[in-house]
């Protein structure tokens, strides 16, 4: 489980990463996005066809979560909204 905090629109990580970790070799060619993981300290790198909507309702539980929302409501995080 995780939120989703930014998304390339093709893979724009190392070749060695991909090679080591992305075993099912997703598209590069396709979004990529930036994930807080739920009870964890790190984030991921998550090709698009691998990621699966979470229907549990509960929060994420992540150490940056606060840098990234405001808060949660209707079940959405809401992005800090910028002073300009």
């Amino acid at each position: 489980r995780g939120v989703v905090v930014d998304v390339d629109a093709v893979f724009a990580g190392e070749d060695d990463w991909y090679e080591q970790v992305a075993r099912s070799r997703p598209p590069k060619d396709a979004p990529w996005y930036h994930v807080l993981v739920s009870d964890a300290a790190h984030t991921t790198y998550v090709a698009e066809r691998n990621l699966e909507p979470d229907e549990s309702g509960e929060p994420v539980r992540h150490p940056l979560i606060d840098r990234f929302f405001s808060g949660v409501r209707d079940g959405r995080y809401q992005v800090h909204q910028s002073a300009n």
